[in-house]
């Protein structure tokens, strides 16, 4: 998406299931919505866990991104997660890394 369509669209991200009139979402019931956020953030919770860190929602609006010892920073949308991870971390985290996906599938310990 590009950032103009982002600006004049709504306060949602853009990765966000919505119920609006114009936006398709196979998501229209609430509950569907709520159940798509937590696969989401199951999802990259368990991508963060392989650099030391967690992601839980916060209230459905918001997320809290957390380490190991106990840092946690509230992240507004998955689209500032990774820069967040990084800057809370002190490293690079990236997920889309090849070893990393290996470890993920299960097929090596690179």
């Amino acid at each position: 998406m590009c950032s103009l369509c982002g600006i004049l669209g709504s306060n949602e991200h853009w990765t966000d299931a919505v119920a609006r009139p114009g936006v398709f979402t196979r998501n229209t019931e609430r509950v569907d919505r709520r159940r798509e956020r937590a696969k989401r953030v199951r999802i990259a919770s368990r991508i963060l866990t392989e650099f030391g860190m967690t992601l839980s929602d916060w209230q459905g609006s918001s997320f809290l991104l957390s380490t190991r010892t106990g840092k946690t920073e509230m992240v507004e949308d998955l689209g500032h997660l990774w820069p967040l991870a990084e800057k809370i971390s002190g490293r690079v985290c990236d997920p889309l890394s090849h070893a990393l996906i290996e470890r993920l599938e299960g097929g090596g310990d690179a």
